[in-house]
């Protein structure tokens, strides 16, 4: 299997379809998946095959079980998936939902089937349709992660919140897998970690998942003993994360500070990281700047470009 492009330094791009390109693959071949798939109904790339047009969600979330299973196979055993999914609304009493059209920037309807209790005025629920379908088919769900936008897209709606937040997925291969947790701590909290901070200066004993310190520091069967204090806390399952415009690409792209944490957990330096659905091309820059390796699958060759023309330039696409 020949790339579209290999920039010498660590990115490789294949341009096609990802279920294809996959499959052509080499079995256990890389260290990690970080990925935002297209939403399903939301936008229209201008590309025959693409995911996301699907007429139901029943056929979006087979074909998301079939692309993820080719991941799971290219995946080394101790691998993990990093799966960034966006919820969708049913609209109004119409068999339609609205969806900008990136080809030329207007509006469009595309098609949904309600089935039999219909979605009109319901949230549709598909990244957990998604979660527990890759579940079922054998991925390990370790971690729900909440990505929180300071700076949502607007909406019209007045009978509902605003939606603020989307979904990353933490999946394993298998129950063990790689998690550099020291690669991510996040910083100390003084009002609520004061007392765990000192009970860790101090060694004292802590229940497995509990850290309210035993006073007498009698341990106990499960218990353990840190005697090393660590530069923060273990990172949470809030991400709040600015989203970033990027004035060539019209559509929504990943900001690098989403991805370094789940490339600097999932992966050590030289690993390589995979993007079955590149876009901008955020995963790899990203990657090649933490020392990894990239192999990035894009549908459209008008985005594939614009990867080339930053790989050539040296630009982060922030």
């Amino acid at each position: 299997m020949k790339p579209y492009y290999d920039d010498g330094d660590g990115i490789i791009i294949y341009h096609g379809d990802s279920l294809a390109t996959l499959k052509e693959m080499s079995d256990e071949s890389v260290q990690c998946c970080v990925t935002s798939p297209p939403y399903w109904g939301l936008r229209d790339y201008g590309v025959e095959g693409q995911l996301g047009l699907e007429k139901t969600p029943e056929e979006y979330v087979a074909k998301m079980v079939d692309i993820f299973n080719e991941v799971k196979r290219v995946l080394r055993n101790d691998g993990t998936l990093w799966l960034n999914l966006g919820d969708s609304y049913g609209s109004g009493q119409r068999k339609t939902q609205k969806s900008q059209t990136v080809a030329n920037g207007n509006r469009q309807d595309l098609p949904i089937e309600r089935g039999k209790q219909g979605f009109a005025k319901q949230l549709i629920g598909i990244p957990w349709r998604v979660a527990f379908a890759l579940q079922s088919d054998g991925w390990y769900l370790r971690s729900d992660i909440i990505w929180h936008k300071p700076n949502p897209m607007p909406e019209s709606a007045t009978d509902r919140p605003t939606k603020s937040h989307e979904y990353i997925f933490l999946m394993s291969k298998n129950a063990r897998y790689f998690y550099d947790y020291e690669a991510i701590l996040e910083p100390f909290c003084e009002d609520s970690d004061m007392e765990y901070r000192k009970t860790l200066r101090l060694g004292k004993f802590y229940r497995a998942g509990n850290q309210n310190p035993y006073i007498n520091n009698t341990p106990l069967a499960g218990d353990r003993k840190i005697t090393k204090l660590k530069d923060g806390r273990n990172k949470r399952t809030v991400w709040t994360v600015t989203t970033k415009p990027y004035k060539e690409a019209h559509f929504a792209t990943f900001p690098p500070d989403l991805i370094k944490p789940c490339i600097m957990a999932g992966s050590k330096k030289g690993d390589v990281v995979l993007d079955p659905f590149s876009g901008s091309g955020t995963t790899g820059y990203v990657a090649k700047e933490l020392s990894r390796k990239s192999v990035m699958i894009e549908l459209n060759e008008e985005y594939i470009q614009m990867q080339i023309d930053r790989s050539r330039q040296g630009v982060l696409p922030i």
